[in-house]
This record gives C-alpha cells, structure tokens and sequence, in this order.
C-alpha cells in the first residue's frame, strides 16, 4: 500500500534539505552548468519549481503541462534568474504542492501526467519525491546518491525496474544489491543477466545518472536502457 500522507511528509523533508544547501550559493555558482547535460543549475532549480507547479495541475485534474513547448519555455525562461528569486521559487511552489496534495481526496482515482501516462492520484507524492532527491543530486552542490536513504533507493529501484519491465528492448534481467532483488526487461522464464551493486549504483544507472561502470554483470554486457 502506498502511504501517500508519509511520502508527502518525505517530500517536506527532501525539499527543506534542498533549500539549506542551495541557500549557501550565490548568483554565480547557480550559473554555473549542473550534471544535467545542457542545464546550469538555475535550469534544475526552474524546473523543480514548475514541476510542483504541474503536479499540482495532476492533482487538481488540468494538463500537466499546457504542452512539452511550454514546458520548454518555461524552464529556459526561469533559468538565469538571481538566485534569492529561484530559492522563493522553489519554496512557494513547493508549499502549494503540499497544500494540494493535503487537500482531502480520492487517493484511488487515476490521474494523468505527461505523455499520456497514467497512475494512481496516491504515487504523485512519490514522484515529487523523486524529483527532489534526484535533482538535488544533479545541482552537484554535495549531495550525492548515496546520501539518499535506504527506503527511497529501494523504491525508485522498484520503480525503475517496473518502468522497464515488459520492453522488448531490454533484457530479462535481475538487479540485485545483495540483499533485495527486482525484475525488469522483456518477459522470458528465467532472467537473461543479473547486474548487481550498491543501491547508489543501481539507481544511478536505473535514472540515467550513472553510467553503471561499477555495476557487476552476469551473462552479458550491461543492458541499454532507454532514455527515461
């Protein structure tokens, strides 16, 4: 069962460590490029900011995004601001996604993101979550991915893995890091390879954030995965 008041209450959390740190740069490190090929980190700070904004429009039943052209514009349009605007930004944004998201509702009711994708109203706290964890990473400020937690690199492991599941591209494969073990890539009897590594690796390598160099592989090179 997803709990969707305790990821929101993640969210607060993620979103407060984020904010300390960015709040000891100045307007010339949040210039300067992130780990995001094509993005300084005033674009990551623009874009979690209208993020919010968009799952806000989710749980309230409007387009994610008027469309991927205003997404665009938006972000580019945020990006070089000072940073005291951006950190405001970030945080007004933030605080009307939790207000949304506190709002009683059906929490079973089927919601649509971007792209045509679909999930349950319940996983959107989660998906915020994700956003903040992993681009906080991205800013390259030193927070890095093994500073995430245990029970967050578990699930966007489970996630990832289940977002790759069932595609012709990928090979069955097991992910392990020793302990746990998840499945993903087309359907087959019995897994193809196995690639194990440290929860951090697998993430990283599962988000696009890694290139999973450090990953351990059995039957195989390690498989492609397709852009996120």
């Amino acid at each position: 069962m997803i709990d969707h008041a305790r990821d929101l209450a993640a969210v607060h959390t993620a979103t407060e460590r984020l904010l300390n740190a960015v709040g000891t740069l100045d307007n010339a490190s949040a210039a300067v490029p992130s780990r995001l090929p094509g993005w300084s980190r005033g674009h990551v700070l623009a874009h979690l900011a209208r993020n919010a904004d968009a799952l806000v429009n989710v749980l309230e039943g409007r387009p994610m995004y008027a469309s991927p052209e205003a997404r665009e514009g938006d972000i580019e349009r945020d990006a070089p601001r000072p940073l005291d605007v951006q950190v405001a930004d970030v945080r007004e944004s933030a605080d009307r996604f939790q207000r949304s998201a506190a709002a009683p509702a059906d929490w079973s009711r089927t919601v649509e993101l971007r792209n045509g994708v679909t999930d349950s109203a319940s996983r959107v706290p989660f998906r915020r979550w994700v956003e903040v964890e992993l681009h906080h990473v991205d800013l390259g400020i030193g927070y890095e991915l093994e500073d995430l937690s245990a029970e967050f690199a578990e699930r966007e492991t489970a996630f990832l893995a289940a977002r790759f599941s069932g595609n012709p591209d990928v090979p069955a494969t097991r992910l392990t890091d020793g302990t746990r073990a998840w499945s993903t890539g087309r359907e087959a009897a019995e897994p193809e390879r196995t690639v194990s590594g440290t929860p951090a690796d697998l993430v990283g390598w599962l988000a696009g954030r890694r290139p999973g160099t450090a990953l351990t592989v059995a039957g195989g090179e390690l498989p492609s995965l397709p852009p996120l």
